[in-house]
């Protein structure tokens, strides 16, 4: 692997050229121009459908030409990163100084795991990138990020046109295939509003959880993402490589498919488990650009440079996981199609063997039936001795949780409690991994907490009020007071 000092010597600059919109009679292309001189230049794609009989063109709306700059300010992180130059040279749209640091923060948290997985120590916030737009007016300056009131942003979204009550035209879900995101679909159901999937690149599962959730072929949009080449022979070559925030993808990709589409709201997946750190005491976080804080600063963006982009928020934000499990535990409909197994995912198969498979299999175990989970991993993965080290990951004996989207250290122990209660009160054997647990300070620890989540709501969320309502009514028991 080369060395992310010797490479930002080698290649100091990344620059931003330009972006084209391709119109089409069905679709729109657009395709982004980067280039670290003296390594390689970079073209990735992106295709959005358009609305049927659609005839505006898009290269003429403003507001569509600032959503494809932004996705393109997303975008580029993924090739920044194969040298990481310390300098970035935007010329394909004008930002202010204010902006400039926004997108610093973004892409500084949401490469926490690249930098500690590759061992960098040297980046910092204030030094590892300076980006430089060609046109900025020098008097357009700011010391520091804004703070915006959490309880503003419905009123910032009213004031540029955008509803936030749940009722305007219609909702736009991102679909991964996971369990997370058919909840979502569930709940607006439930509440009786027009529902569109939205789908990057799709594979089995997410067309499944389509088919099952009765959204037909006008309500499902499907993008199509498409990596440049030069990068990932770049990656095989041994250049830089690892984790980027591809929620944030999700979420400036989400708002264009909005826009095309005329859909008011864009509603993820989100839950706050999302906001724990990965690794214990620090700020790196493997789903940074789902957490909490990204939302906020989205909005805070959208609303400030980005008026009129559809409302975005995460459905599941008040809830944990657990909760989530228990609610999914009761759509058997989508038990045998639902995968989040990122090893199977181009077989649309549970690989049966990794940290997502088994935190999936812990924290859904509590709610069904032992030989329902069996059936859903086609094994017992609680009686593998091999899952031990990830167990421990998973439940905090390691200082580290695995790099995968898992719940919270403390809700897996919950729910493995939880387990080992049912199986001994039904009489039954625990499995190799839940007599270890059995042994160890956690589960006395967890075992006289009790049951902590089935009553959790985070008041810390951007869930329209009706909305938030309905998710109180299903995921929720008690209510004992909020949680932040």
């Amino acid at each position: 692997m080369f060395s992310y000092t010797q490479l930002r010597k080698d290649y100091p600059e990344f620059i931003y050229h330009g972006y084209q919109i391709k119109e089409e009679k069905e679709r729109i292309c657009l395709e982004y121009d980067f280039e670290i001189p003296g390594l390689s230049s970079f073209h990735p794609t992106w295709e959005f459908p358009k609305k049927d009989e659609e005839n505006r063109k898009y290269a003429d709306d403003s507001t569509f030409r600032k959503l494809a700059f932004s996705l393109g300010m997303v975008e580029l992180i993924s090739y920044w990163k194969t040298a990481c130059p310390p300098k970035v040279i935007v010329e394909a749209g004008d930002l202010t100084a204010e902006q400039i640091l926004w997108w610093k923060d973004l892409y500084f948290n949401g490469l926490g795991e690249f930098f500690y997985v590759n061992g960098i120590k040297e980046a910092a916030p204030n030094h590892f990138m300076d980006i430089r737009c060609v046109g900025q007016h020098e008097t357009q300056c700011a010391c520091q990020l804004k703070d915006p009131c959490t309880d503003q942003y419905k009123e910032r979204h009213e004031e540029c046109g955008v509803e936030t009550d749940g009722k305007g035209n219609g909702v736009l879900v991102p679909i991964g295939g996971g369990k997370d995101s058919a909840v979502t679909l569930e709940l607006l159901r439930l509440a009786g509003r027009s529902v569109c999937a939205y789908i990057i690149n799709p594979r089995g599962a997410t067309i499944h959880t389509t088919e099952v959730a009765g959204l037909d072929a006008a309500h499902v949009i499907s993008a199509k993402r498409t990596l440049d080449s030069n990068m990932l022979e770049l990656n095989r070559q041994g250049y830089l490589n690892g984790h980027t925030p591809f929620s944030a993808l999700v979420a400036f990709s989400g708002i264009i498919a909005a826009r095309m589409h005329g859909l008011t709201m864009v509603a993820l997946s989100n839950e706050s488990s999302a906001n724990e750190s990965t690794v214990q005491g620090s700020t790196v976080n493997h789903q940074y650009s789902k957490s909490f804080k990204f939302e906020e600063d989205f909005h805070y963006y959208q609303t400030t440079y980005l008026k009129g982009s559809a409302y975005y928020f995460s459905m599941l934000r008040p809830l944990s996981e657990f909760q989530i499990a228990r609610f999914f535990a009761g759509q058997k409909q989508y038990h045998g199609i639902f995968r989040s197994c990122n090893a199977g995912s181009k077989t649309d198969s549970w690989c049966g063997h990794c940290p997502k498979c088994l935190f999936v299999y812990l924290i859904l175990s509590p709610f069904l039936k032992p030989q329902e989970v069996r059936d859903i991993f086609g094994r017992n993965m609680l009686d593998d001795w091999d899952m031990k080290e990830t167990l421990d990951q998973l439940i905090g004996i390691e200082e580290e949780k695995p790099f995968e989207c898992v719940g919270s250290r403390d809700e897996i122990n919950t729910a493995i409690v939880l387990t080992i209660k049912g199986l001994e009160d039904a009489g039954e054997a625990l499995p190799c991994l839940l007599s270890y647990y059995k042994t160890t300070d956690l589960y006395q620890t967890y075992r006289t907490r009790g049951d902590q989540y089935s009553s959790y709501y985070d008041g810390n969320n951007l869930v329209p009020d009706e909305l938030a309502g309905l998710v109180r009514k299903c995921c929720t028991d008690g209510l004992q007071g909020e949680q932040t």
